[in-house]
């Protein structure tokens, strides 16, 4: 039977893009380095030895850009700022050019009633704070909370929601762990150190941006979540998604919403972190006006003691349809939603870790790459997008009838960029990407998307 699914008059419907992915400009107007700038040029760390220098120039065509936004009928845009376009060294002098971008930015949102979303990290640290040991080091925390006083100054008068890190699971673990992202280390206390310098910059921010705000404003943050199943329903099974799901989802909700860390649930990490979480560090951490969640595929583990810390292995069950990088399961945002709201939000605990007061729910992201192509008449019809979109939403109205108030969605991304260590090759946008000319061409989905805007809801 179809129905047509309807949200809330107020719902927020936007896309998301980070400076790095999209900007370019790398070393123009005063930029310092940042550590992706540095990683892309190494060789071997990216697929065909791609880089983000000039990504797709939004640094240069971001009024074009926005047009484009306000052709698609967004009510919002969430993008991100480049710490070291700010301050090239990451503290100290401040860059007026870089300032003056972004400033420029949300004038001409603001102009086309699009509302800014703006988001101080993501994942791209300026490299004289990584030559200085990165997140790992204490005082990063503190120079980032300088950062975001800097910016709040210029930019609060007009700019009403601050996310202070986008991800910053993925930061600590992808970077310091795994070695995928930049700064590219495998060295699983850094990345353990790094996790909770970021979750304490997050914190130190939101004091720093609440104080110099020229008018209210919310603060929150994005968080990379994945709901996890056992591959069977055996103990061993059961118990190795117990340990993921603690390590890449509680990891982060605890600490922002409960004011506890699940670090001491492992004793091969419990000595380390008695002595990184310094008393208030966690009290400082709990501050949030808005929950960002970010989704796009879940995570099906089997046991297997090969791996030390949660002797589990990640497998991809056979049958479902899979995108260039994950399983496509939209059911997982459903769940995902349902889980923080009734774990974390509602009924709220009694007593010791008690909610005092409930944050906002957006989801901040949810996209799929696949492989676009402009069609002999200029069209993309990328019909397997507008699936997943239609599919994924309709999950997220399903979230929102059983009592979960999620105020927004944000589609990931905007157009074509690029992404991280996979170079170009894969695509996310609602508008494609011509990489060699820079042209730009608003796909199949994105025409969809309008719809959806316009109508506030779809058939389904």
């Amino acid at each position: 039977m179809i129905k047509f699914l309807a949200f809330p008059k107020e719902f927020v419907w936007g896309c998301a893009s980070s400076a790095y992915q999209v900007e370019g400009a790398w070393n123009e107007d005063g930029k310092g380095s940042s550590i992706w700038d540095t990683f892309v040029h190494k060789p071997g760390h990216v697929v065909n030895g791609e880089t983000g220098d000039v990504a797709v120039d939004h640094y240069h065509r971001y009024k074009e850009d926005v047009a484009l936004m306000k052709e698609l009928g967004l009510d919002a845009y969430r993008f991100s700022i480049a710490w070291s376009r700010i301050l090239p060294a990451g503290t100290g002098a401040i860059n007026q050019a870089g300032l003056d971008f972004y400033d420029r930015l949300v004038d001409e949102l603001l102009k086309n009633k699009i509302e800014p979303y703006a988001c101080l990290f993501h994942y791209d640290l300026p490299q004289a704070l990584q030559d200085k040991g990165g997140w790992p080091n204490r005082d990063t925390a503190y120079a980032f909370a300088e950062y975001a006083r800097v910016i709040t100054e210029r930019l609060s008068d007009r700019l009403k929601v601050w996310m202070t890190h986008n991800e910053p699971w993925v930061s600590a673990m992808a970077g310091y762990f795994a070695g995928e992202h930049a700064p590219g280390i495998k060295d699983v206390p850094a990345a353990i150190k790094a996790l909770h310098h970021l979750l304490l910059s997050h914190g130190l921010a939101a004091e720093a941006i609440r104080a110099s705000a020229r008018q209210p404003v919310m603060v929150g943050i994005t968080l990379n979540l994945s709901p996890v199943y056992p591959a069977s329903q055996s103990k061993k099974d059961r118990d190795a998604a117990s340990r993921v799901d603690t390590i890449l989802n509680r990891t982060t909700l605890d600490p922002l919403l409960k004011g506890t860390s699940p670090f001491q649930e492992f004793a091969i990490v419990k000595l380390l972190s008695r002595s990184l979480i310094k008393p208030g560090d966690l009290e400082k951490i709990r501050t949030l006006d808005l929950l960002g969640v970010n989704y796009y595929a879940r995570t099906v583990v089997k046991h297997d003691p090969k791996f030390p810390v949660v002797a589990a292995a990640q497998i991809h069950p056979e049958g479902n349809e899979y995108s260039g990088m994950w399983e496509i399961y939209p059911e997982g945002i459903y769940e995902l939603l349902t889980r923080i709201w009734k774990e974390y939000f509602f009924p709220f605990p009694a007593g010791e870790g008690a909610l005092v007061k409930v944050p906002e729910i957006m989801v901040t992201e949810n996209g799929v790459p696949v492989p676009d192509g402009l069609d002999f008449d200029g069209r993309v019809r990328d019909e397997r997008r507008i699936r997943y979109l239609r599919n994924h939403i309709a999950q997220v109205h399903r979230a929102m009838d059983e009592g979960v108030p999620v105020r927004g969605y944000f589609h990931w991304s905007l157009m074509d960029n690029f992404e991280w260590a996979l170079g170009y090759s894969q695509r996310f946008g609602l508008v494609y990407v011509d990489f060699r000319t820079q042209k730009r061409t608003i796909k199949d989905s994105g025409q969809w998307f309008t719809r959806v805007i316009q109508e506030n809801g779809f058939e389904y």
